[in-house]
């Protein structure tokens, strides 16, 4: 995975581009398969585990206030690019790893090399540069809808909408925005990554395939909590201002 990660870079710059339609192609892919798993997944994770739960701990000591705080934690932090990686990776990630796997048992990608078309160039470097930006820009929404989850919950317990708000900008900070996205946008590239190579090293007719897309699923949500955690202690440790309470 490490050398097919280094090749997909390396053919994503290096001239020439002949990928451009399959980009389109897979990027719109994407859209159409995740935007609305994506919605439902975002208002449930922000809304239940974090909201509910959040909101009646607060409740005990009278500061439902300070639920936006906690949400810029929860949501911008955590949850809207979980959600992102998790719908990308159990819908999109699943898809391309079951279209690759196919052309691969089918022998296509053979006869590709034959023809000297190369089929990390065409197939892998659209695929890694779509699932990223689809990623990244769906973690705008997860935010969006994650955010109006914490909304929900204040109106549930009837309490006004005004220091929710407040103290949701109040600690929130570009640094933690720009982080969120940049975390989103590298999880799409190690799903892409993790799902293309499984579906270009699928063997054993269907049935490998269907092993191949189980193994993509758990092995890019291994890939993403371990990245989580270097990212997230780095992130921490380089702006420990992130660490205050405001």
């Amino acid at each position: 995975m490490g050398i097919l990660t280094g090749k997909t870079i390396v053919s994503a710059i290096r001239p020439p581009y002949p990928y451009g339609g399959e980009f389109v192609s897979q990027f719109l892919f994407a859209l159409r398969l995740c935007w609305f798993p994506m919605i439902v997944a975002s208002v449930a994770f922000t809304y239940g585990p974090s909201g509910i739960q959040a909101a009646n701990f607060l409740n005990l000591f009278g500061a439902l206030d300070r639920l936006g705080g906690l949400f810029v934690l929860a949501v911008v932090r955590e949850f809207a690019p979980l959600v992102c990686a998790i719908v990308m990776a159990g819908v999109a990630g699943t898809a391309m790893c079951a279209d690759l796997g196919a052309r691969k048992i089918r022998e296509e990608l053979d006869a590709l090399q034959v023809l000297g078309v190369d089929p990390i160039k065409n197939l892998v470097v659209p695929r890694f540069l779509a699932l990223m930006l689809a990623t990244g820009m769906f973690n705008v929404y997860a935010l969006i809808f994650g955010t109006f989850g914490g909304v929900l919950v204040t109106y549930s317990n009837d309490a006004p909408i005004g220091p929710f708000f407040a103290t949701y900008f109040t600690n929130a900070t570009t640094t933690e925005l720009w982080g969120s996205l940049l975390k989103t946008t590298l999880f799409g590239a190690i799903i892409a990554i993790v799902c293309c190579y499984k579906g270009l090293t699928a063997k054993g007719g269907p049935e490998g395939v269907g092993r191949a897309v189980n193994q993509a699923v758990v092995i890019a949500f291994l890939g993403i909590g371990a990245f989580n955690y270097v990212f997230t202690q780095t992130l921490l440790a380089t702006h420990p201002e992130l660490s205050a309470v405001r």
